[in-house]
């Protein structure tokens, strides 16, 4: 290896090396020397990049990334979240934007190579990610969520913006059987200022109420959430609503009438306002006992018994100051076909509760005029001594009748 070096030396160097003095100095020679001749400046290059950070290697490649759903998926599932990952390199910001005007916030994990939302996309909607690396690599993808093929609604009680008695509960009826309770009732919130408990209670695999343990304070605001777009309620089918609508609770107003004494004692706020002599149901139709909430009122409706599973006893056109207390058909209504002899001594009717009235709901002098004209929806009347059971709490909006126990015990959550 070194003879070639040495032999463009002068002849009387030439002479002094001999072939063992070659060898020996070839042998002083350090290993290392040895193997950096033999690897050249290839195993130097090796070296320097073995010992390099995972970072600094990461660096010397662009970073690559990708979206889940892909891009240009026309039908992608939505009950999935969006997720973005980068190889090579880390996330420095991603943005989801849909064409309805909402955004998806999510989280990076901790080594920030993977972002994932917080809740899934809509269903029928377009989005836009645009995501970028540290380093300026970018990537703009777009997707749209295919639509649901069955979907539900729920029809809430009381309307929005409304001010009802302190009875009424919030109720809400579904257009379609829910399987999945648990689901769509954490989907729904209920709140009320000043803070109370509100517990969901299902009466049905349609109807769901909520309601306090005691009645509502005068003058609560009370707000209802729905988020129960794409919720899936049973198996293929899923909500549609995304919403807030508040309402207001009024002034306390509670009757009580005792078909014992055949009279109806109206307080307000904590005060007795009026008494009215009325009528009940006779001993072959009695009056449901109990605490029911007023949900429909009328000036004037028509009564016919046949929709009552009584025949023909009765059809009734005019019926005036009618208010409903029972989806069965219980109602607390004026009464001007009855002798005015009759309320306060007997009870006459096929299981109303009746007031003297006039025909024509127009003379502001009669009982039921009166009582009327002091009523809202959501007002409690409570009848007892009627001979009859307790109403049911599904008949109507009179959960009330349930304790607070049974009451939380239909919670699905």
């Amino acid at each position: 290896m070194g003879v070639p070096h040495i032999s463009n030396r002068s002849g009387r160097e030439r002479e002094r090396w001999s072939r063992r003095g070659v060898l020996a100095a070839l042998g002083a020679v350090p290993a290392a020397a040895v193997l950096t001749g033999c690897g050249g400046s290839a195993d130097a290059s090796d070296a320097s990049e073995s010992s390099a950070t995972p970072s600094a290697r990461a660096a010397a490649k662009k970073a690559a990334i990708a979206v889940t759903p892909a891009d240009g998926t026309s039908k992608a599932d939505f009950a999935s979240p969006v997720q973005v990952t980068v190889t090579d390199g880390t996330l420095a910001s991603v943005k989801v934007t849909g064409n309805d005007g909402s955004t998806l916030a999510g989280t990076l994990n901790e080594a920030r190579t993977r972002w994932t939302s917080a809740r899934n996309p809509y269903s029928g909607t377009k989005y836009t990610v645009t995501a970028t690396a540290a380093g300026g690599t970018a990537r703009t993808t777009t997707f749209t969520t295919k639509s649901p093929g069955e979907t539900f609604v729920g029809y809430f009680t009381p309307e929005a913006n409304s001010t009802s008695g302190v009875g009424m509960p919030v109720s809400i009826d579904f257009t379609h059987a829910v399987s999945d309770r648990a689901a769509v009732q954490k989907a729904i919130t209920v709140t009320a200022e000043p803070a109370v408990e509100i517990v969901g209670h299902w009466f049905s695999d349609t109807r769901l109420d909520f309601r306090p343990e005691t009645y509502w304070a005068p003058g609560t605001k009370i707000t209802l959430s729905l988020r129960l777009k794409d919720v899936q309620g049973a198996d293929g089918v899923y909500g549609v609503q995304s919403k807030d609508v508040t309402f207001h609770v009024g002034r306390e107003q509670i009757s009580t009438v005792d078909l014992a004494t055949k009279e109806m004692t109206v307080r307000r706020d904590g005060s007795t306002v009026a008494t009215y002599p009325v009528s009940g149901g006779d001993c072959d139709h009695t009056t449901w006992s109990g605490i029911m909430v007023i949900s429909e009122r009328f000036k004037q409706t028509r009564m016919e018994s046949s929709t009552v599973g009584l025949g023909d006893e009765y059809d009734i056109s005019d019926v005036p100051h009618a208010q409903r207390l029972t989806t069965s058909g219980t109602f607390v209504h004026g009464n001007y076909w009855a002798a005015g002899s009759v309320f306060g001594h007997r009870n006459t009717s096929h299981g109303c509760v009746g007031l003297h009235d006039a025909k024509g709901a127009n003379d502001t002098s009669v009982d039921g005029y009166k009582f009327y004209e002091s009523s809202m929806l959501g007002d409690v009347v409570i009848v007892k001594n009627s001979g009859e059971r307790t109403v049911e709490p599904s008949n109507g909006l009179n959960g009330w009748n349930l304790s607070w126990a049974d009451w939380k015990a239909g919670s699905a959550v």
